[in-house]
């Protein structure tokens, strides 16, 4: 096996894995979150939805395996090549659009309506956890530790972002409702793999959750990587590919923003713990850093906000 860097997810690690006789595999091991991501892709898989690969199961049926709460899960290695590394085709955007059509069309069971969270539900702790870190900062411009000092200062400079952001999200928090579908929760590029032939698969089902499309498509309508932004040509493209759909400006805002928070708080967090590694704390600062680039999400969410305020 030969561990594969990617990944956001600290309590995860990931390994390619190789068989005697070819096959090749996905192998986790992750010590939070639930197996609902598990649970959903073999759901998804079984009833024939493209570009999902069910997990394997163990000699008891299972999903996964489990030791002193630890989770380790093997899936089918579908592809070497992450959308963000491309490049993409009109083709792969196409059928990136059509996959996710296919995901939000299976019909909601009652086994995935107790087993998924609602998209947003965490919002009021994710207020909480961008008022705190901004607390936290407030008075470090002249810290002595040159990445707290620049933290500080870039908090500072988008002070008034970070304001309009956390008052969206509490003003628009009844436009998250709506017709609730099985959504990715997290279908950027570094989730999407592709093939030939314009074939693409989405894997990283952690995040999976019950709601409207929005929180799906904000990550095609514009994109949500800083560092990947998504052209109109390859949104209408993806848009192609995913049909007629009617994309309420409110709730995409408002789960644009709550995102935008989320990821500013939680990078922030990272960067500033003093028991990461200098590497780790620098590569989560570099993220902060583009998440309030001019193009990056924090910008992305406070111009949602902002037009939808003058069409109203």
């Amino acid at each position: 096996m030969d561990e594969i860097p990617h990944g956001a997810d600290v309590r995860a690690r990931l390994w390619r894995g190789g068989t005697d006789d070819g096959g090749r595999y996905a192998v986790k091991v992750s010590g939070g979150g639930t197996p609902a991501g598990l649970i959903v892709a073999a759901h998804l898989a079984e009833r024939g939805v493209p570009g999902v690969a069910a997990p394997v199961r163990t000699r008891a049926g299972r999903l996964y395996a489990e030791r002193d709460g630890v989770r380790l899960s093997v899936v089918p290695w579908v592809s070497d090549l992450r959308a963000l590394d491309g490049p993409m085709s009109e083709a792969h955007w196409r059928a990136y659009g059509e996959l996710l059509a296919a995901v939000h069309a299976v019909p909601v069971t009652g086994e995935l309506e107790r087993l998924l969270p609602g998209g947003g539900d965490a919002y009021p702790s994710i207020l909480a956890a961008t008022r705190d870190v901004a607390g936290r900062l407030r008075d470090q411009v002249d810290s002595g530790d040159p990445l707290v000092a620049d933290l500080a200062a870039r908090w500072a400079a988008n002070a008034d972002r970070v304001s309009t952001l956390l008052a969206g999200v509490e003003r628009l928090a009844a436009h998250r409702s709506g017709s609730a579908v099985v959504c990715h929760g997290d279908p950027h590029l570094g989730n999407l793999l592709l093939g030939p032939d314009g074939q693409v698969w989405l894997i990283d089902w952690d995040d999976a959750v019950l709601a409207p499309r929005e929180c799906d498509l904000m990550f095609v309508v514009g994109g949500v990587l800083a560092f990947a932004p998504i052209t109109p040509e390859q949104e209408r493209a993806v848009l192609a590919g995913y049909g007629a759909v009617d994309i309420d400006a409110a709730r995409l805002a408002w789960f644009l923003a709550v995102r935008a928070l989320d990821d500013l708080s939680d990078w922030t967090r990272q960067a500033l713990d003093p028991t990461g590694g200098p590497d780790d704390r620098a590569t989560a600062a570099r993220i902060v850093r583009g998440l309030v680039s001019p193009v990056g999400l924090v910008t992305l969410a406070d111009t949602a906000l902002r037009d939808l305020d003058e069409r109203r």
